[in-house]
């Protein structure tokens, strides 16, 4: 144990303890007594606070204290990681947590689940060691991404789906995601938010961690905002009175049983979002509009389209390479 005076005339105390150097700094010089007892005081405390907060611990003071500014989905995320992350985690010390342990955990997770939700759960596994654990150094290998080729339904299957839910509860919900709007957007709509033929998109239906439906503000700032619609949609709402009553997940499955019926290629519903940039960017729509209207807070969703646009354009000059060759060939 070490006491050296500091140029501020205080003490400084310094003791290595199992690998880890522990300071007390006093404003008198102490006695090589007082020295000990007032470390051995430093690492009673030390231990005490290690001894009482497991990671699941952790977790849940985290949640709660970002929870008036979390939305309801993302507690929800954070809630299914803790079930999700093991108990060999979920219950150890915090303090005991080693980079090694978080690797063996990511290893461990990756084998039943996607790299997008390995990412995700390693997300929150740091930011929860950040704020309790902020000397951990974290060096975790994550598994790689899978770079999934861009689905953009067609104008024919569009059409298609639409026209079988013509007459049902489902086709303005439908038509609602053709203009851009997401399915919680949608659930949340009231008639009082449609003026001539303008929405106002100001709020989303979603689950909290509870699994209730709930309405909250809009996902970003950028996704609050106007839409135009077609103004024999908006009177359509009007005369019902309502825009959608059913459960947010009951479109999803209508859409999957559609597709199915019609023998095409089953995509999610805000892939009708990417239908709705795609056909904004052909009508040669300013890029900064397209994602105003579409409430995207990046301009991601358009690279997805971009790409979309260069491999139509590769496969038909391949094709149109094949024809020419055939023709040299067999004419």
């Amino acid at each position: 144990m070490k006491i050296e005076k500091l140029p501020s005339g205080s003490y400084r105390i310094r003791k290595m303890y199992k690998g880890k150097t522990y300071t007390v700094v006093t404003d008198y010089k102490p006695t090589q007594k007082e020295a000990i007892q007032l470390m051995a005081d430093e690492l009673d405390k030390v231990q005490e606070k290690r001894g009482r907060k497991t990671f699941k611990n952790a977790c849940d003071a985290y949640i709660e204290s970002k929870r008036n500014v979390l939305s309801p989905t993302t507690v929800r995320g954070y809630k299914s990681a803790m079930r999700t992350i093991s108990g060999k985690i979920m219950d150890k010390n915090i303090h005991d947590i080693t980079a090694a342990d978080i690797q063996a955990e990511i290893n461990h997770l990756a084998k039943d689940h996607s790299p997008k939700t390995v990412r995700n759960y390693h997300g929150f596994i740091s930011a929860v060691l950040s704020v309790f654990c902020p000397s951990l150094k974290i060096y975790t290998t994550l598994p790689q991404k899978v770079k999934k080729e861009p689905y953009i339904p067609s104008d024919e299957e569009v059409r298609k789906i639409l026209e079988c839910a013509k007459g049902t509860e489902y086709e303005i919900p439908l038509i609602l995601a053709c203009y851009g709007l997401r399915r919680s957007e949608i659930c949340a709509l009231a008639v009082d938010d449609i003026e001539g033929d303008v929405v106002s998109v100001t709020k989303a239906k979603v689950q909290n961690e509870n699994k209730e439906w709930v309405i909250k503000s809009t996902k970003t700032a950028s996704s609050t905002r106007k839409v135009v619609i077609p103004l024999n949609v908006a009177d359509q709402i009007r005369e019902k009175g309502y825009v959608y009553k059913g459960y947010p997940n009951n479109i999803t499955r209508y859409l999957k049983k559609v597709e199915d019926s019609l023998g095409i290629q089953r995509f999610p519903l805000h892939k009708l979002r990417h239908y709705f940039a795609s056909k904004m960017s052909a009508m040669h729509v300013p890029e900064a509009d397209i994602l105003k209207m579409g409430g995207w807070e990046t301009d991601h969703v358009m690279k997805s389209v971009y790409r979309h646009s260069m491999m139509d354009k590769e496969e038909n000059a391949k094709r149109d390479a094949a024809k020419k060759l055939k023709n040299a060939l067999f004419s």
